[in-house]
């Protein structure tokens, strides 16, 4: 049976997302960088009654731990990736290197995904790719984020114009403010226009969604 793909799943935004589907009665695979966050996230789930799949991956692994999902729970209908390093840099405070490492954390892992699992969403002629945006507005102080989210904006736009004819739901939830429960940015409200990006009609499809 196939459900929803989680790639990020840790506390905050990513349980919150796996929870929302898992609610739904969709089986959910979770990925994660550490042992400790996939369990924790996989923990979350327990009382839903739905079969979760916890996997660990880094960003070179990450192709493999997609296929090990797809072999466990079938090709997903939803796959969301929300893998992000946030931290406050300023201009000419990183190393070329720590850049490097955190583009390809921020968007490129986002790539490698949505080159991994689109294609097969658009030869079933359906499914939803979403991935967790941010920086509606640059900040000087997080230099290596926004770069990042812009990089995000400009990737779902490329992946939408590349799948979206095939019936694939390419879009992207960009939070604009730091995420805690409790608050205007409250991960289980942020988790609501997941799954609404993921059931809207195709006639009403969104392509980013500001929280």
């Amino acid at each position: 049976m196939a459900g929803a793909l989680i790639v990020g799943a840790g506390p905050g935004i990513g349980q919150a997302v796996a929870r929302r589907f898992a609610r739904e009665g969709l089986p959910v695979a979770l990925i994660a960088r550490t042992k400790e966050t996939v369990a924790a996230a996989a923990a979350s789930l327990g009382s839903l009654g739905v079969r979760t799949v916890p996997l660990t991956a880094d960003e070179t692994a990450l192709r493999a731990a997609l296929d090990t999902a797809a072999g466990e729970l079938g090709e997903p209908d939803v796959v969301v990736y929300n893998a992000a390093v946030i931290r406050p840099d300023a201009v000419g405070e990183l190393p070329l290197r720590d850049h490097a490492d955190t583009y390809a954390v921020n968007v490129l892992g986002a790539l490698t995904a949505a080159a991994h699992v689109l294609p097969g969403m658009a030869r079933r002629g359906r499914g939803t790719f979403v991935v967790t945006g941010g920086m509606p507005e640059m900040k000087s102080q997080y230099v290596s984020l926004s770069l990042g989210k812009a990089g995000v904006r400009a990737l779902v736009e490329l992946l939408d114009a590349e799948y979206g004819p095939s019936g694939v739901h390419v879009a992207t939830v960009t939070v604009g403010g730091a995420v805690a429960p409790g608050t205007a940015y409250d991960p289980d409200d942020i988790a609501e226009h997941y799954w609404r990006l993921h059931t809207q009609p195709h006639g009403q499809w969104e392509r980013e969604v500001l929280h």
